[in-house]
């Protein structure tokens, strides 16, 4: 076997802990690229836990890489994107991200999904002096590395910006909540943003009626549903990633109980807005595929794109949202940073995005202030008719829409 044939084995492997490597091992020039092409290396959650999401993250990363070949790479250069798998586990991510940088020698990094397997890859990254882009860190103060930078307009304080959405737009209807139960997971990010939410509750003169927290990965939520029940609070604020929205829901209603209200922080947008229980249901979003979302950079080209490959993968929710979105953006921070300096370096392509500003489909990105984090644009959406629609502030509503109360 010569050097070339163990070079492409080597990319074809599974890697520790279930990382299935997945790159074109075609070499660029074969198609009229020029130069041997860039190799950004990440991991998602592909299976375990968080696997409904990372799905649709990968989806969504491909639509870029495929999209951007296609137009003639990047600097004239062909793209790959080598994934592996972390199985939802921050421990795997670290480990992955130590080998895409020392083993396979890949050119850049993409961040993972979810703030515990950012956190974990972040450090490889520091390590190495990479830059590093992510799509949904939720904790602004576990990233305090001056190479990183979020995609998400999550701003500097989310803990307390999130939930003053949130509550901003339940006072807007005919009867306000009074009570409120606050039942999360522990995963970081999640845990952080109820505890926030709790003080912004308070400020406000909502009785809090339940304070419950439960370990990321729990399924069963009989226990939990039977204490909300015995709450029964004005507005649930629930910290729900993934699945666990879904669990929560139908645990609740094998008690034949649903709050009157309820909001879950990140679940899984497909088998949330699908669940037979979950109209009128609330969660944070950035972009929707409506106006005057559809508006924003490269929004266009991506909706119709991810809607068409969402549909044959089988995806539950084949539309373009916020989940899917933040990955597309992410991409799209990386794309503007290497044109604007012209080269794969890390250190400028870092300063350049610090000084510059990158339109996406998420809307114009700058990363001014503490954490790179720019500032908020969160925006609440809601279950209607088996539909996420965005119903707060009321400007991003679609025509005729309306805020569903209870």
């Amino acid at each position: 076997m010569n050097a070339t044939e163990l070079d492409m084995s080597r990319r074809s492997m599974v890697l520790a802990a279930g990382g299935l490597m997945l790159t074109a091992a075609v070499p660029g020039r074969a198609q009229g690229f020029s130069g041997a092409p860039i190799r950004v290396g990440g991991t998602l959650s592909l299976t375990g836990p968080l696997a409904s999401v990372g799905a649709i993250h990968k989806l969504a990363g491909e639509v870029f890489v495929d999209g951007i070949n296609k137009r003639g790479g990047l600097l004239g250069r062909k793209l790959e994107w080598v994934l592996l798998d972390d199985q939802s586990q921050p421990a795997n991510a670290r480990t992955l991200y130590e080998r895409l940088v020392t083993a396979e020698k890949v050119d850049l990094l993409m961040g993972p999904y979810g703030t515990s397997a950012i956190i974990s890859a972040m450090g490889v990254a520091q390590r190495f002096g990479k830059l590093f882009i992510q799509s949904s860190l939720g904790d602004p103060r576990l990233a305090p590395y001056e190479f990183q930078y979020p995609a998400l307009p999550l701003g500097p304080q989310p803990r307390i910006a999130a939930t003053e959405v949130v509550l901003d737009a339940y006072a807007s209807q005919p009867s306000p909540p009074r009570t409120i139960a606050f039942v999360t997971s522990k995963f970081p990010s999640a845990l952080d943003l109820a505890k926030g939410g709790q003080e912004v509750a308070e400020k406000r003169g909502l009785k809090k009626s339940l304070s419950l927290e439960y370990e990321f990965g729990t399924r069963d939520f009989g226990g939990i549903a039977a204490r909300i029940k015995d709450a029964n609070p004005d507005l649930l604020w629930s910290g729900a990633i993934g699945m666990e929205a879904v669990q929560m829901i139908d645990a609740m209603k094998r008690i034949g109980y649903l709050p009157g209200r309820h909001f879950h922080l990140f679940p899984a947008p497909g088998p949330t807005a699908a669940h037979p229980n979950a109209n009128g249901l609330t969660s944070l979003t950035w972009f929707e595929d409506q106006e005057p979302f559809t508006r924003n950079a490269g929004a266009a080209e991506f909706v119709a794109s991810y809607t068409q490959r969402a549909k044959e993968a089988g995806l539950p929710y084949p539309v373009a949202e916020s989940q899917a979105a933040s990955e597309f953006a992410a991409w799209q921070i990386l794309e503007a940073a290497v044109k604007g300096v012209g080269r794969i370096d890390d250190k400028a392509m870092a300063a350049w995005l610090k000084a510059n500003q990158v339109q996406t489909v998420l809307g114009p990105r700058a990363f001014d202030g503490k954490f790179n984090s720019g500032v908020a644009d969160t925006k609440l959406k809601q279950v209607q008719g088996g539909k996420w629609v965005t119903v707060w502030p009321a400007k991003f509503r679609p025509p005729a829409a309306t805020f569903l109360a209870s």
